[in-house]
């Protein structure tokens, strides 16, 4: 019997769907280098089996191993500058000959000059912050500095979030896909609904009224002793915006509660949503902020917790310790990441194309009865299907005709270009999708 498909969280490798379109686009070639895959990996949800096999990666576009280009608007959320963009490079170039690892017990230049960039831009008042070799490892060490600060171990997160796949991670994390059959998780691992307009469980019918705020003040005055509240500060799965004054009754709430406000924006920091860091868009402070993925120039893995200075409280214990905690190499890449976005206008560019594009799609998608909504934050753009089957058909007819993107919750089309996109290639996308939904919706 086949198990139970769970769609919640990308596309899956166990669909009919996928299995026909590898029959139909995949050559002798591809097929044996997927059979090795599939023998030497082991095998897990969207991962492993893989879809495809490519052998490069420029800009904004993929070159699988039969040669066929695809326009990338997945990109695992970490391709803001593209890939292989000649800044980066150069850097990791130049860093790689002269230091291409810092051990323990050292610093050097690269980490530090980026560590000062990152805090002065980070929109609190006084930071310190910590590398990591990955998101979910900074979520680790945000949580270890919660219990540190506060003496308390309990947190309020929210269902379908995604914060990692580490066992502290999805403790905190809301999507089955990683949790289910997994437990028993970290104790005081408490959830709430989420953000979610079109679908309150609080009954908002689609005008938000704040009622899961008001749910968290409840949990909170509940509980008592939570350490932490942690939330996306825009959820990248399914591109849900919270409206603007969410942040300010969550912050007004857990200083309210000593509960400490951290924000996971690690697939949406560095201009995905047209700022620096998406909570500016809401002007608060958090205690915490979490960033990764593009960070590392969409080459090399590098993540980074960046606390408000009231919480360097941490110095007896080891709340990160890791061995590329000041990757020499990662650093130069993720100053050049800045250096792209600074020099290239890329945060207003992302605010600019998102808009419009996301009034393109809304226009595309009149008339169209299986869209739901179209929403967006810079280039952080979601369609809302009406049924999961249709969503994925949609995803496997562009994947036909060269462009990758998320599917998230099931029915969500999520599209995240590189912020340098070329426009020419963005309205060819989204043309793409347009023609894809009204064939399979009968248009």
């Amino acid at each position: 019997m086949r198990p139970e498909i769970d769609r919640s969280e990308g596309d899956v490798n166990l669909g009919d769907r996928r299995t026909a379109w590898q029959a139909q686009h995949l050559d002798a070639a591809t097929r044996e280098l997927l059979d090795e895959d599939a023998r030497w990996f082991l095998h897990q949800s969207m991962s492993t089996p893989c879809l495809n096999a490519l052998e490069g990666a420029h800009g904004a576009w993929l070159l699988d191993t039969a040669g066929r280009r695809i326009l990338d608007f997945h990109g695992n959320s970490l391709h803001q500058v593209g890939y292989g963009h000649p800044t980066v490079l150069a850097a990791m170039r130049e860093t790689l000959e002269t230091l291409p690892f810092s051990p323990r017990r050292y610093t050097n230049r690269p980490a530090v000059d980026l560590a000062r960039r990152l805090c002065q831009a980070a929109p609190m008042s006084g930071a310190r912050l910590l590398f990591a070799p990955g998101g979910t490892a900074a979520i680790g060490m945000a949580l270890k500095l919660a219990r540190v600060a506060t003496g308390r171990f309990k947190t309020i997160s929210m269902w379908d979030a995604f914060h990692g796949a580490s066992l502290d991670a999805i403790s905190i994390g809301g999507e089955a896909v990683f949790r289910r059959g997994i437990g028993p998780l970290l104790p005081g691992s408490e959830h709430v609904p989420p953000c979610d307009p079109g679908q309150c469980v609080f009954g908002c019918n689609g005008s938000c009224a704040l009622r899961c705020v008001d749910y968290i003040d409840y949990v909170l005055r509940k509980e008592g002793d939570v350490a932490a509240v942690i939330v996306e500060t825009v959820r990248c799965t399914d591109v849900q915006v919270p409206p603007m004054d969410y942040y300010q009754r969550l912050r007004q709430i857990c200083d309210r509660h000593g509960a400490l406000l951290i924000l996971d924006e690690i697939p949406i920091a560095l201009g995905r949503t047209g700022h620096l860091f998406a909570i500016e868009r809401y002007g608060i402070e958090p205690d915490m902020i979490v960033i990764g993925k593009g960070l590392g120039g969409g080459s090399i893995p590098l993540a980074a917790l960046i606390a408000r200075e009231g919480l360097n409280v941490g110095q007896h214990i080891s709340l990160g310790h890791y061995t590329h905690e000041k990757n020499p190499l990662a650093c130069a890449a993720g100053w050049a990441v800045l250096d792209v976005i600074e020099q290239e206008g890329l945060l207003e560019r992302s605010r600019r194309l998102g808009d419009a594009a996301v009034q393109r799609l809304r226009a595309m998608a009149t008339g169209l009865p299986g869209v739901k909504e179209v929403r967006g934050a810079g280039l952080l753009i979601g369609i809302e299907l009406h049924d999961a089957d249709l969503a994925e058909a949609v995803l496997y007819r562009c994947l036909s005709a060269g462009l990758s993107f998320k599917v998230g919750q099931g029915n969500v089309l999520v599209l995240a270009p590189p912020l340098n996109v070329q426009e020419v290639d963005l309205w060819w996308a989204l043309e793409l999708i347009n023609q894809a939904l009204r064939k399979h919706t009968g248009d």
